[in-house]
């Protein structure tokens, strides 16, 4: 846990920039406090990246994730908010009351390991980066809007990929019928030409046994 100075230093500076970052030492949990008015949207984005011995760095990746508490100090340590997510995400809630909330990260599935700062001095092993946008609600709705946006666009596209496709659907199926149509066509005709052709075949060979008959019966006269 963090001393009083350091919590009215980390609240102020949320009040102005609204974007800082910590460094915790592996899976230690670090909370700060925040004063809220009542029905106030705190809106936050997060990333946490782990140091990386070898890079010499703070990387992301792995199966770290991120455990986000917001608990009403003034209830009771009601708990309002508990999320488990990846190592970088959102979070959103809204004071139900006026009064101080805690706000606490845990890192999970990290190891207790420490860093480096550029000054060469030790450092947590994991870097906390938190934006938060607090009562800002045209900034958050106007975000929203944006998204909502992109998402109606991509609805959208996919309406109109949609209709390319059954419309190749239903070119597909009139290729296919006026196939059918031709071919039937086509055997129909086959079969009447056999049928005339058996006809006539049939025709000759009577007229032929009717023929060599009548020559044979007066030949036999004769």
């Amino acid at each position: 846990m963090w001393s009083l100075p350091a919590y009215l230093s980390l609240a102020l500076l949320l009040s102005q920039a609204q974007a800082l970052y910590f460094y915790i030492d592996g899976p230690t949990q670090k909370c700060f406090f925040e004063e809220l008015p009542k029905d106030t949207l705190v809106v936050g984005h997060y990333k946490a990246s782990q140091w990386n011995e070898q890079a010499r760095a703070y990387t992301e990746g792995g199966d770290m994730g991120v455990f986000i508490t917001v608990d009403e100090v003034f209830d009771n340590d009601h708990r309002v908010v508990s999320q488990r997510g990846r190592n970088s995400g959102k979070f959103t809630f809204s004071a139900a009351d006026s009064g101080e909330h805690r706000l606490c990260f845990t890192p999970t599935n990290v190891p207790a390991t420490r860093g480096l700062l550029f000054s060469g001095a030790q450092a947590g092993g994991i870097k906390f980066e938190l934006d938060m946008v607090i009562g800002e609600t045209s900034q958050i709705e106007s975000s929203d809007k944006e998204k909502v946006g992109e998402v109606v666009q991509k609805v959208k596209d996919l309406n109109a990929r949609l209709q390319d496709i059954r419309r190749e659907q239903v070119f597909q199926r009139e290729r296919e019928a006026e196939f059918r149509d031709q071919s039937e066509l086509v055997n129909s005709r086959v079969v009447r030409w056999m049928l005339i052709q058996l006809f006539v075949l049939g025709a000759t060979c009577a007229w032929q046994l009717s023929y060599l008959r009548a020559f044979f019966i007066k030949q036999k006269l004769t």
